[in-house]
């Protein structure tokens, strides 16, 4: 396909919003996503300003015989929002969040991203689980899932999701949820982008204080093992409410950190509550009376929308990524012990690996009500996540990711994998993360896009 074969001022006409095309002096920078591994070149992007223009541009789009990607963020690791010779449907302009705090629901533009969304519940004392990125996008982390800060407390992001305003792959635009469209709202709840555009997505808000308590308690390689036992068995046992996460991460160049550990591999624990000051530190109690004292903690009161932002400028756009996952039902010591060996060997500084406690609200949801493709039993998700800031070492550090996932992967609970930290296009691994509900995600693929129009994703082929 070429730009010749497409009728650009047909496309004008029809969709309400901007065209972009090669020639316009915007276009190199309107094609670029967050991973810099995608260089790609599609025919044109669109940028609606309304779900009816999403609409007239998907028809439109079919009605040319052109290929098409969505872009929300532009922050999946797998690069699907751009793809040679397609038509880009980018949804930035839809990034409008609206609060009904009576009601406790966000409506919030498919184009937003979760700083957007942050920035408007807090305000009212409101929020629900976002990303660890506050500049990722909405629609595909909710869309596949959506993990962050407060998981154990509220539960995924799609967990959260009430209702959907969708454009379909024939260019209708329907609802979805509990009451209209129930199968459609079932699977856009973890089935990813397979179904439709979401131009609006209607979440459940709950009361939370925009004060977060946040301690990070960092240990060098040779105290890791004793230092993150300790804070497995803290978050383990923490009361409702508190938040927590374990970090395989470099010293960061802040002024909370040691000179001589910045740059410096090393393993963190997270725990983040919204009570006052001293309830954490009762809470951190047990591990400091268990571990060894950490190289350099950070114990600070800090808004939930900074909290939010923490790791933002460790994931900057443009740089080359790459990352694997996996599920373990328990963070044992036979575990943490190749994470620990590992790390230092790994040679970027801002490759990472977080690890995720997934329980509390998060196990309380029944396996079958939503389609999110992970185990619902308390466990844990292990990322693995290489960047580096240009091509060159990129292989290496990619390389070291797959070796550490390959020790892993007798630790894994099931070949299931978080289908959000999903970067390799892997039918087989896909179709595994989903298990049983592959069969009816596949139904569902027949009949809200039979021709699989929406397949540059995590993609599941119509029935």
């Amino acid at each position: 396909m070429t730009t010749a074969r497409i009728d650009i001022e047909g496309l004008r006409a029809a969709v309400d919003g901007e065209v972009i095309t090669p020639e316009d002096p915007e276009y190199q920078a309107a094609r670029q996503v967050w991973n810099g591994c995608f260089d790609r070149l599609p025919a044109a992007i669109v940028r609606p300003s309304s779900a009816a223009g999403v609409a007239a541009a998907v028809r439109a789009a079919r009605a040319q015989g052109l290929d098409l990607t969505v872009r929300g963020g532009g922050h999946n690791y797998a690069g699907h929002a751009v793809a040679d010779d397609a038509v880009m449907i980018d949804l930035r302009v839809l990034n409008t969040v609206t609060v009904d705090p009576e009601a406790k629901l966000a409506h919030c533009g498919g184009g937003a991203l979760w700083a957007d969304v942050d920035a408007a519940t807090t305000a009212h004392g409101l929020a629900f689980t976002g990303g660890f990125i506050s500049h990722t996008g909405i629609g595909g982390l909710t869309l596949g899932g959506g993990m962050g800060w407060l998981t154990m407390r509220y539960g995924l992001s799609c967990d959260n999701l009430a209702a959907a305003e969708v454009v379909t792959a024939d260019g209708r635009i329907v609802t979805a949820s509990a009451e209209e469209n129930a199968d459609l709202y079932w699977g856009l709840r973890g089935g990813g982008g397979n179904f439709g555009i979401v131009t609006r997505f209607s979440f459940t808000l709950h009361e939370l204080s925009p004060l977060a308590q946040l301690a990070m308690l960092w240990w060098t390689p040779d105290a890791g093992a004793e230092g993150l036992a300790a804070g497995r068995a803290l978050i383990e046992s923490l009361p409702e409410g508190y938040c927590a996460a374990v970090f395989a991460v470099c010293g960061p160049p802040a002024p909370f950190v040691p000179e001589q550990y910045q740059g410096q591999p090393g393993f963190a624990v997270g725990i983040a509550g919204f009570g006052a000051p001293d309830e954490l530190e009762a809470v951190l109690k047990p591990l400091r009376d268990a571990a060894p004292a950490p190289a350099w903690e950070l114990v600070t009161p800090i808004p939930y929308t900074a909290l939010q932002q923490m790791f933002d400028e460790a994931a900057p756009h443009g740089f080359y990524a790459y990352e694997k996952a996996l599920y373990v039902d328990d963070l044992t010591d036979d575990v943490l012990a190749p994470i620990i060996a590992r790390y230092p060997l790994r040679n970027s500084p801002l490759t990472i690996v977080p690890i995720f406690p997934l329980r509390g609200r998060y196990s309380e949801i029944g396996d079958g009500e939503t389609a999110f493709s992970g185990p619902r039993n308390p466990c844990w998700v292990i990322n693995i996540s290489a960047m580096t800031p240009d091509p060159t070492g990129f292989s290496t550090e990619r390389q070291w990711v797959r070796d550490l996932w390959d020790e892993l992967r007798p630790h894994a609970n099931s070949a299931a994998t978080y289908v959000n930290f999903l970067a390799d296009n892997d039918p087989d691994r896909l179709r595994e993360s989903y298990g049983d509900k592959y069969s009816r995600l596949a139904a569902l693929k027949s009949t809200w896009d039979p021709d699989n129009v929406f397949r540059h994703n995590a993609n599941i082929s119509p029935a």
